[in-house]
């Protein structure tokens, strides 16, 4: 069973997300509106013009102390400060304190989607599993060079719905960056699928992966998933993280079942509380 401790499977996910938006240089994270504030170990983060409000998250709370409503309350301002209406707080199911409910209400916190919490003992040197799909003839997978920083960027930003070009601007600022490693399979001299890997010393994240429509099905999540583990190990990281959404009523995610495949166990499933300014 993965032993990987939940503060540092949270912390290296929201330090990735970190990373990603409000560490990006250059001026489209200042034109994105682009910010976070630490509070002990928690991260919080703001991307204000991005209409969607995916990267307006906090996470990473303490592994032993109880999210109480000081933190929270501290997150919310920072919304407000930063002129967001929304923000998401990522808060792993163990760390929530008993009067939960009292908390979430006074707050105006909301129950939004579930995700699956996923990790990888990778010094448990499990051996290479069965049963994945093949990479197609054709395919092939590897790491990412700075002049592919753009099409990369491009193909992960675009499949997720992030096509605006400040957007896809921040993403091509991580390739290459210290901490990251960046891959794409390409069919020809084509980018169809890509994904990244967060090293933050004994832990790393899967982050961003995504495959055009007409590209699936053809094995390359399971290789860039193959592709990233051996990133992680080669780099020193005793755990490899991952989360995605969770299945319901009849649901299948893709993305779960390969990650369940390739060797990531569940840890634990985990909601996401969105607060929402009261008109």
């Amino acid at each position: 069973m993965t032993t990987v401790p939940f503060g540092l499977a949270e912390r290296t996910e929201i330090e990735a997300y970190g990373d990603f938006a409000a560490g990006a240089p250059g001026s489209a994270a200042e034109r994105l509106g682009a910010a976070a504030l630490r509070i002990g170990p928690a991260l919080a983060l703001c991307v204000r013009e991005d209409p969607s409000g995916f990267f307006n998250r906090a996470g990473g709370f303490a592994d032993d102390v109880p999210v109480g409503a000081d933190v929270l309350t501290r997150v919310r301002d920072f919304y407000r400060e930063q002129g967001l209406r929304q923000g998401s707080m990522m808060i792993a199911p163990a760390l929530l304190p008993e009067d939960w409910p009292a908390v979430a209400e006074r707050l105006a916190l909301t129950a939004g989607s579930s995700f699956v919490k996923l990790g990888w003992d990778l010094a448990a040197g499990t051996p290479a599993p069965d049963g994945l799909p093949p990479l197609d003839a054709g395919l092939r997978v590897g790491l990412v060079e700075p002049r592919q920083a753009k099409e990369w960027a491009t193909v992960m930003m675009t499949t997720f719905g992030f096509g605006a070009p400040d957007m896809i601007e921040l993403a091509a600022s991580c390739v290459g960056r210290p901490h990251w490693r960046q891959y794409a399979v390409r069919d020809g001299e084509q980018i169809v699928a890509v994904g990244s890997v967060y090293l933050n010393g004994d832990c790393a994240d899967m982050f961003g992966g995504a495959t055009l429509p007409e590209a699936r099905g053809r094995g390359a999540q399971s290789a860039l998933l193959l592709a990233r583990a051996a990133a992680a190990r080669e780099a020193g990281c005793r755990w490899l993280v991952a989360e995605t959404g969770a299945e319901r009523g009849g649901e299948r995610n893709t993305s779960l079942r390969n990650m369940l495949r390739t060797g990531f166990e569940p840890l634990y499933e985990r909601v996401t509380w969105v607060w929402r300014e009261e008109a």
